[in-house]
Order: C-alpha cells, then structure tokens, then sequence
C-alpha cells in the first residue's frame, strides 16, 4: 500500500488478525463470511492479512455477521 505509515500497517494488521479470531470463533470460514458480505474470498483474504483498508461500510457489514458491534470489533487494544 502506498503512501501508509507503519503505524497505519500495523493498525490494519490488528483489525484482520481481531476479524480472523472473530469469524474462527463463530465457526465460518473465509468464503462463508464473504458470500455473507458480498466480498470475494481473495479480498476477504486480503482484509485479514491486513493488506487492505477497509470502508467503514464494508465494517458494518462483517460485523453484522458477526453479530458483533463495530467498538466490540475494534476492541483488540485491550
């Protein structure tokens, strides 16, 4: 990704490992969760890896299907 600061990477990391640990708690796997969204494996696979940022919208829908809230998703820091 161009033009991020490694602050940003590692930011980016961190909400796809939290996505990852999520969805393999609720049992789905990335295709599952994907088809559920709208969103094609290899960018569903991106997104976890952390080499994509994500709209706030494309958020709304995963945790959606999570059954998660958005401050619930983001709370990794702790």
């Amino acid at each position: 990704m161009k033009d991020i600061s490694k602050e940003d990477i590692e930011f980016l990391k961190l909400l796809g490992n939290r996505i990852t640990e999520i969805r393999q708690k609720r049992g789905l796997t990335q295709v599952e969760l994907g088809i559920r969204c709208d969103i094609e494996k290899p960018n569903m696979n991106r997104l976890e890896k952390g080499n994509t940022n994500p709209t706030i919208l494309t958020l709304k829908k995963i945790c959606t299907e999570l059954d998660i809230s958005i401050d619930e998703l983001l709370r990794y820091r702790e």
